[in-house]
């Protein structure tokens, strides 16, 4: 079994250094190739892969082939490799925004595809990716796709028609997290506390409360009344924040960036 990755950017970089970390396939098994021969010479030093010079060499030796790139390259990476491309092998597309027919329709004939949309944290193997399948692909052959995503946090399946709601609310929202992250380390900062030990600090509290909500089954209203003590400081603090409208704003976030997947 040969994986191959056509794109050698952070998230496959995040997938390859899973995979093998956990075991399940080892450096001789992926290959890989990139834009640019720096990528490839970088990621083959790290990890130990065999990089190739063209997309289509990818295709041809791989048996999974998974698309790690930018929506807007798809269409030139599928014209590269379809005539590479046949029963056999599996497609595995991490692009937002494309669904699945459009990429069997670009493919111009009957092909595996697995679509799945991941996110950031898989760099520190705490990612979350929703997945989704086309009738071509066997139960082993997903079956095998979600532990390969397994090994770099937690793989859902999900219908399809939910992809760009995933986008949203997991695959962006690392990037509404942080900024979350970064703006109550600088309240910290102004309040005299090291901006490291704020980064820390805020980091830690995020990373404890997303826990509870996994690891206690808790409505997150419900973790929240337990932090509100009568007359407390919280309280105040969550005042502050329904007064500016936290919710709505969030709300309004995910929503927007909703709307930008299903326009892609």
């Amino acid at each position: 079994m040969k994986l191959g990755f056509i794109g050698l950017g952070n998230m496959a970089k995040a997938m390859i250094g899973g995979i093998i970390a956990k075991g399940l396939m080892g450096p001789d098994d992926i290959i890989g190739t990139a834009a640019t021969e720096e990528t490839c010479a970088k990621v083959a030093k790290k990890y130990g892969i065999q990089t190739l010079s063209s997309n289509a060499a990818v295709a041809k030796e791989a048996d999974i082939i998974i698309l790690a790139v930018k929506p807007q390259y798809l269409k030139v990476v599928i014209a590269d490799i379809m005539d590479n491309v046949d029963d056999s092998k599996v497609i595995v597309s991490i692009a937002a925004g494309k669904t699945i027919n459009w990429l069997q329709n670009e493919f111009e004939k009957q092909v595996k595809i697995v679509r799945v949309m991941p996110n950031t944290p898989a760099l520190v193997l705490e990612g979350c990716s929703a997945v989704c399948r086309n009738d071509l692909v066997d139960d082993d052959n997903y079956k095998f796709v979600k532990e390969l995503l397994g090994s770099f946090g937690k793989a859902y399946t999900v219908p399809e028609s939910l992809m760009d709601v995933v986008v949203g609310v997991s695959g962006s929202s690392p990037a509404y997290v942080f900024m979350f992250i970064e703006a109550m380390a600088d309240a910290a900062v102004e309040g005299g506390m090291p901006r490291k030990q704020a980064y820390e600090f805020a980091a830690q509290s995020v990373l404890g409360s997303a826990k509870m909500v996994l690891e206690t089954g808790k409505h997150p209203g419900e973790l929240k009344d337990m932090v509100c003590s009568p007359a407390g400081t919280t309280i105040d603090a969550v005042h502050v924040l329904e007064e500016n409208g936290f919710r709505g704003t969030v709300m309004n976030a995910v929503t927007a960036c909703i709307e930008k997947s299903r326009s892609l």
